[in-house]
């Protein structure tokens, strides 16, 4: 069985993230995800869990508004859409057994929110897909690693992986 991590902001600074965040931007995140899930995965009824941007999701805006100003209106709108979201959730508890038992994907505020529970969990299994265009793209999930690159230690398990995955999408 694998799961779905998908970040609504990508290789900004962290710092960046939370002016990159707009209720728009994860809307339109979210409306690609419940597509391709339907068209290229076949999941009939996606259910995304969308992850807080603020420890805990902020605490009823204790610990930051970005849940309350941006997250919350945008899980509203994918609601209201017709498609099955849920959040914004804590994030330090969205990524166990049971918890990931409950979506298909998690949209996450920023890369290292989604990827570091991927990479954790799958790190020569992950692989990555680029949602949303027009043709299938796959990729090794941590990267092309060129600093072992001609050393003979790199493992193929996550290139195979992708070209797995790409092979089923194309099918």
């Amino acid at each position: 069985m694998f799961w779905r991590s998908v970040p609504v902001t990508i290789h900004i600074p962290l710092a960046e993230a939370p002016t990159a965040l707009t209720t728009e931007l994860i809307v339109k995140t979210g409306r690609i995800v419940d597509h391709d899930l339907r068209a290229r995965f076949g999941v009939t009824r996606p259910r995304l869990a969308v992850a807080g941007l603020n420890p805990h999701a902020g605490e009823g805006g204790a610990m930051g508004q970005e849940e309350i100003t941006i997250i919350g209106p945008a899980v509203e709108a994918l609601r209201s859409e017709g498609i099955d979201a849920v959040g914004p959730l804590s994030a330090d508890t969205m990524f166990h057994p049971k918890a990931r038992a409950r979506y298909d994907a998690a949209l996450t505020m920023y890369h290292d929110q989604g990827l570091i529970p991927v990479k954790t969990l799958a790190f020569d299994e992950g692989v990555n897909v680029t949602l949303g265009l027009p043709f299938v793209r796959t990729s090794p999930d941590h990267g092309t690693a060129f600093d072992i690159a001609g050393k003979g230690l790199a493992n193929p398990a996550s290139l195979i992986a992708a070209l797995k995955l790409a092979d089923r999408l194309t099918r």
